[in-house]
């Protein structure tokens, strides 16, 4: 859209200066052609003219005197009324949960503010930094490209073992901001996690992988992919800690995920077959304690089964030798006293004894000729039993 003059003077251009070429004032007429760029005094000089007329001098608005705008002491004391309300107002700041605010006075560490609307001295007095240090982050190592690692994974997991082998690690370290309380004369954990350290997360990878390079090559191979995992992230996690601790990062290591320990593709195969003959020889080992867990303590009882049985036959067989030791010196006592009478009396017990189950008739010697003369003593006994039970 080409500029228009609304003004009614269409002689002057954009800039208040005359049209090039013409004799309308200006250094053009001093010689310059009308093809020229307009001198950079003839621009400021149609410049401040512009200016007068937008703010007129005095107050007759004719641009007569020599005065500036208009000014008063009111005016100026609500004009910086107004700039201290808003350099007071731009202290105001809100600390959200889960998040600490570092207040510095000068630069110098001066306090930690928790959640809340809070409020400092603005800008240039204090300055606020806010912290997240309930966020738990994570930091990975050997897991850059995935699918594909890229040489930077690789030159991070590749590990040499105690025992002179290479082991392909994989792990990530959680951690956050150590919020517990400082000792006296150290800045708090916020603090120094604000100050201390920058790209934190280039930190935590450094010292775990560091920690990690360590611990692999204070253990042989075989451990670090089957059995000592556990042993592995303890330490790891506690070499990091000190580290961290020694640099003041105010970092808090939460744990290390010790996910992936392999040998290198060149001897994969031959490490898994190694892994696979210890499985089976764990597997042998343990089918033999069931054994003889199984076995042994049953061997053991029937062992004590023997031996209480023939500790209950040596007391029986002990005690009835005993008991018929004293029968027989009972009973020569009393035939040292009567021998006849204790003859007769063994004699009647032992035909007792021997002829108690036996059928048994008695037959008289002087009974006489003919029918001979019999005593049914067994029947006798029956019918004595069958009338002494129905009575």
């Amino acid at each position: 859209m080409p500029w228009q003059d609304n003004s009614g003077n269409n002689n002057r251009g954009p800039w208040g200066q005359p049209p090039r070429g013409e004799n309308g004032g200006g250094r053009n007429q001093g010689g310059r052609g009308s093809g020229e760029p307009p001198d950079l005094e003839d621009l400021l000089e149609a410049s401040r003219r512009r200016l007068r007329r937008a703010f007129p001098r005095g107050r007759g608005g004719d641009g007569g005197g020599s005065g500036g705008m208009p000014f008063s002491p009111k005016l100026f004391g609500l004009i910086a009324a107004a700039v201290l309300a808003l350099w007071l107002f731009s202290g105001i700041y809100q600390v959200n949960p889960g998040e600490r605010a570092v207040v510095t006075t000068f630069g110098k560490f001066s306090q930690i503010e928790a959640q809340g609307l809070k409020w400092r001295i603005p800008f240039p007095v204090q300055a606020v930094e806010i912290i997240s240090v309930d966020e738990e982050q994570q930091t990975e190592i050997g897991f850059r490209g995935q699918a594909t690692r890229s040489a930077e994974a690789l030159s991070e997991s590749l590990m040499l073992t105690g025992d002179k082998n290479i082991v392909d690690v994989t792990f990530s370290v959680n951690w956050n901001v150590d919020t517990s309380p400082a000792p006296e004369g150290e800045l708090p954990g916020p603090a120094k996690y604000a100050f201390n350290i920058e790209e934190p997360q280039n930190v935590v990878r450094a010292v775990a992988e560091a920690a990690m390079r360590e611990v692999v090559g204070g253990n042989t191979l075989e451990p670090l992919i089957t059995s000592g995992r556990d042993l592995v992230q303890e330490q790891t996690r506690d070499l990091m800690q000190e580290a961290l601790d020694s640099y003041n990062s105010g970092v808090r290591i939460i744990r290390v995920n010790y996910r992936r320990a392999d040998a290198p593709p060149q001897v994969r195969e031959a490490f898994l077959d190694v892994f696979n003959a210890g499985s089976e020889a764990e597997r042998k080992v343990n089918e033999a304690q069931r054994y003889y867990n199984e076995k042994i303590p049953l061997a053991r009882g029937e062992a004590q089964k023997i031996l209480e049985d023939a500790a209950a036959y040596a007391a029986r067989v002990t005690a009835d030798a005993r008991g018929q030791a004293q029968r027989f010196n009972q009973i020569y006592d009393e035939y040292r006293q009567a021998p006849s009478v204790t003859r007769q009396r063994m004699y009647l017990e032992t035909v007792e004894s021997v002829l108690a189950d036996m059928n048994k008739i008695v037959i008289e010697d002087d009974a006489g000729s003919g029918v001979v003369p019999y005593l049914p003593l067994n029947e006798l006994n029956r019918q004595s039993q069958r009338s002494g039970g129905s009575q």
